[in-house]
């Protein structure tokens, strides 16, 4: 290798360096390569080895609690099984295949069910979500007291079930409960009604409380979801002559268009699952005109010891709950998915 020196009188020097001399070679193309490759499946397997020890945890709880309770649930709808005892073998006289199932499509309690839940949803779609819509709505203006009225709306989802229907049990009593009071004083007493043993009004009277616990959570949720809206939009909307309500069809409900979705959903899979206040309030009575699946599964397996068809009763309850999830989230969150999953990419 022929490098360059200065001689005395700094004139150039073009003899060979010494070997000592030599400036080091860099490593070859081929060896860095490896080397970054090495280093990055390294990095790669140190990330995917912290998400597993994070997650492990909360897999095995879910596995355990929830998904096997599901097979074990699956596994037993095909016995006729008290409870007694171990587990059913497959083999066994107590296995019945499809009988339990067979006996759900033809049982009027869990046909009356079925009814009950889409009763139920249908009421809330039509009364109980537009009017936590119409209240998010309202306390989003500016107004005096806005924080405590938002305090007070929403308190009453803060509440447990249990307590709700203890409450209501006082408040719908036929003797000295509220409602009737109420319609006494102001001169209505043909209208007081035994509003949770009359099998004409319980199902209604149900509706009510189950309004009153929780539509505040979703006027919650669309009051985020206006927030979210810049009032810029608005403000144009209203410079190009729309009106108050033109501003809410064009801009402000299409913009709330996720958060509803959202609702829609959460509400209808909670009315699919109803049980806490049924049980509290009713019982499911009086002669089932209250009782939702939940109810009716928790009757046959804890007080009558039909676990097998208990078992497909919750078999069905879940079925109902994936097929609707799953519909949902496909056709009507497509969306909002979609986008969700697209931001998550570009974050990357």
């Amino acid at each position: 290798m022929v490098g360059i020196r200065r001689g005395a009188g700094g004139r150039q020097d073009t003899r060979p360096l010494p070997a000592e001399e030599h400036p080091q070679r860099s490593a070859s193309p081929s060896t860095g390569g490896a080397d970054l490759r090495s280093e990055r499946r390294r990095r790669r397997a140190g990330m995917w080895l912290t998400i597993v020890l994070f997650l492990l945890p909360g897999l095995v709880l879910f596995g355990l609690l929830v998904l096997l309770p599901i097979l074990i649930a699956g596994y037993l709808s095909f016995f006729k099984w008290n409870g007694l005892g171990g587990l059913p073998e497959p083999g066994s006289d107590r296995f019945i295949g499809l009988q339990n199932f067979e006996r759900l499509l033809s049982d009027e309690i869990f046909m009356g069910d079925l009814r009950h839940m889409v009763i139920l949803i249908v009421l809330s779609l039509l009364i109980q979500l537009p009017l936590s819509l119409g209240l998010a709505l309202l306390l989003n203006q500016k107004m005096r007291g806005r924080a405590i009225y938002r305090t007070i709306f929403f308190a009453p989802y803060v509440l447990s079930e249990v307590i709700t229907g203890v409450l209501f049990t006082m408040v719908f009593s036929p003797e000295h409960g509220l409602v009737n009071s109420l319609l006494t004083a102001i001169g209505l007493e043909g209208a007081a009604a035994e509003w949770l043993a009359d099998p004409d009004t319980v199902l209604y009277s149900l509706f009510a409380v189950i309004t009153w616990k929780y539509f505040g959570f979703h006027m919650i949720l669309y009051l985020a979801g206006r927030q979210g809206i810049p009032n810029e939009l608005l403000e144009a909307a209203a410079i190009d002559g729309a009106n108050a309500w033109r501003q809410f069809w064009h801009v402000t409900l299409p913009l709330l268009g996720p958060t509803i979705r959202m609702s829609v959903f959460l509400s209808i899979i909670g009315t699919i699952q109803l049980f806490d206040l049924v049980w509290v309030l009713t019982r499911g009575g009086p002669v089932h005109a209250s009782e939702t699946m939940a109810v009716t599964m928790y009757i046959f397996g804890f007080e009558r010891n039909q676990f097998g068809y208990a078992s497909a009763i919750s078999v069905a309850m879940f079925l109902i709950s994936l097929v609707f999830a799953l519909g949902y989230q496909r056709w009507v969150m497509r969306r909002d998915t979609e986008g969700a999953i697209t931001t998550m990419r570009d974050q990357r």
